[in-house]
C-alpha cells in the first residue's frame, strides 16, 4: 500500500469519526417531542387528559380517590370516573376504561355485596358511586353488579323523606334536606331508571326525582339573591338551623355546585317529554344568574362562602369554582343556557388554570385550594357559621374538584 493510499484511508476514518460524532451529538440534542417523552404527563394533551393522568398517577388504583387507604365505598371516586367514561369515550384508551373496571372489581364482592357499604344507614352520599356501576354493567353485563345496583335501588325505596317528599340526607340526620345529596342521589336514580324501569313505574319513578328539585326550590332558595342555603332542617331542632325557617345560616360554595352539577346531569336521563325537564331548565337559569352576581370580577373565581367575598378568611375556592364552570359550560352545549353564558364559564376556567392550577416539573398536574370537607351537625358539633366554613382544611387535588374539572375541560374541548 502506498504512502497515497494510506492518507485516503486514514482520512476517510477520521471523516466516518467525524460524522459518527456529529451523528451523535444531532440525537442527544433533546427535541420536543423526546422532552414530551421523559414527563410522566405529556404536556402537550389537553386539560382533560392532563388531570387525569395526574390523579392516575396520585392514586394508581381509583379506589384511591378519595385519600382512601384501604377499599371503601365512597362517593368522591364516581366523579373522577364519570370523567374517566368520557375521556375512554372520547380517546379510545383503554387505560381510561381499565381504571374504572378495577373500581368494580375491588368494590364489589362476587355476591354483590359492596365492601363498607351499609343499606340500613340511609346515607345518601352512598348512591352516587352507584354510577360507576351502571356503567360497568352495561358494559361487562357481570350479574354482582347487578345485585349491587339492584341494593342501592332499594335504599331509594326506604330512604325517610319530609312531609313534602324530600329525601332526608341520612338516617343520622333526621328531617334535614342538604343541597349535597341532590347530587349524590337523583343522576343515580334517573339513570337507574332509564336503564332498568319501565311504563309507570318508570313515569312515577322520574317524576319522583323532579320533585327533589321542585321541593329544594320551594324550601332552600334564598329569594333575594337566587342562591340556595346549604341545607333545611324541616323541625327546626337543630342548633345550625333559623327557628323561624329551619333554613342553615350560609351559602356554602360546593353545596351550590354539587346542586348545579345534579341538574345537568339528571338533564342527560330524564326523558324528552317530561313536564318536569322545563321546570328544570328553568332552575338552572336562575342558578346560573345567581352564581354569575357572585363571581369574582377579576379572576374569574367562586369563593368558599359565596356571598361574603371581602371577608376575612374567605378565599377562592377551587371545587366550587370547577363546578359551576361545569355547569354553566355543559348547559351552554346542551341549549339549557343561552350562548351568552359562555363568556362567564370560560371566565371561570381560565380563572381556575391560571389560580388554582399548577403544573410540577415531570408534568403531573394539581388543583389547588380543595375544601377538603364541609357539613352540619354531627361530633364535633358544625354549625354552620361563616367561621366554620373557612376554617375547614384546605387540600390539593381532591376528587370533587379534579373531577368536575375534567368535565368542564372535555366540554370546553367539544
Amino acid at each position: 500500500m502506498n504512502f497515497i493510499n494510506i492518507k485516503v484511508l486514514v482520512f476517510a476514518a477520521l471523516g466516518a469519526g467525524m460524522f459518527l460524532g456529529n451523528a451523535q451529538t444531532a440525537v442527544s440534542k433533546p427535541s420536543k417531542e423526546n422532552s414530551q417523552s421523559a414527563k410522566v404527563v405529556p404536556t402537550n394533551l389537553k386539560w382533560s387528559e392532563r388531570m387525569m393522568l395526574s390523579e392516575m398517577q396520585r392514586f394508581p388504583e381509583s379506589w384511591m380517590l378519595d385519600f382512601s387507604k384501604s377499599p371503601k365505598w365512597t362517593y368522591p371516586a364516581a366523579i373522577v370516573l364519570d370523567a374517566s367514561e368520557k375521556l375512554y369515550a372520547k380517546t379510545g384508551k383503554k387505560e381510561y376504561y381499565d381504571y374504572i373496571s378495577d373500581f368494580g372489581a375491588k368494590l364489589i364482592n362476587e355476591d354483590g355485596t359492596i365492601i363498607s357499604y351499609e343499606l340500613e344507614k340511609y346515607n345518601i352520599d352512598l348512591l352516587n358511586s352507584g354510577n360507576v356501576l351502571l356503567y360497568l354493567y352495561e358494559k361487562e353485563k357481570k350479574e354482582k353488579y347487578l345485585k349491587a345496583l339492584q341494593t342501592l335501588r332499594l335504599q331509594i325505596d326506604g330512604q325517610p323523606r319530609t312531609k313534602g317528599g324530600s329525601f332526608w340526607h341520612k338516617k343520622v340526620y333526621p328531617h334535614q334536606v342538604w343541597l349535597d345529596g341532590l347530587y349524590m342521589g337523583m343522576p343515580f336514580y334517573a339513570h337507574y331508571t332509564h336503564d332498568f324501569t319501565k311504563g309507570e313505574d318508570a313515569k312515577k319513578a322520574y317524576d319522583d326525582v323532579v320533585l327533589q328539585f321542585d321541593e329544594v326550590q320551594k324550601n332552600l332558595l334564598d329569594e333575594k339573591t337566587g342562591l340556595l342555603y346549604h341545607a333545611w332542617d324541616e323541625s327546626k331542632e337543630q342548633a345550625w338551623a333559623d327557628k323561624k325557617t329551619g333554613l342553615s345560616p350560609n351559602f356554602w360554595g360546593r353545596a351550590m355546585g354539587w346542586y348545579g352539577m345534579a341538574m345537568v346531569d339528571v338533564l342527560d336521563f330524564l326523558p324528552k317529554d317530561h313536564p318536569g325537564r322545563a321546570r328544570l331548565i328553568s332552575y338552572i337559569k336562575s342558578y346560573a344568574d345567581a352564581v354569575i352576581k357572585v363571581q369574582d370580577k377579576d379572576n374569574g373565581l367562586w369563593y368558599q362562602v359565596l356571598d361574603k367575598a371581602g371577608e376575612k378568611g374567605n378565599y377562592t375556592e377551587a371545587t366550587a369554582s370547577a363546578m359551576f364552570v361545569y355547569v354553566m359550560i355543559k348547559s351552554v352545549n346542551e341549549g339549557y343556557l343561552p350562548k351568552s353564558y359562555k363568556k362567564a364559564a370560560q371566565k371561570g376556567y381560565d380563572g381556575i388554570i391560571k389560580n388554582l392550577i399548577s403544573v410540577e416539573a415531570n408534568g403531573i398536574v394539581n388543583l389547588n385550594k380543595c375544601c377538603a370537607v364541609a357539613g352540619l351537625g354531627g361530633k364535633p358539633y358544625r354549625d354552620g357559621s361563616y367561621e366554620y366554613y373557612i376554617n375547614e382544611p384546605i387540600r390539593s387535588n381532591d376528587g370533587k374538584g379534579t373531577g368536575p374539572f375534567i368535565l368542564a375541560s372535555l366540554e370546553f374541548e367539544k
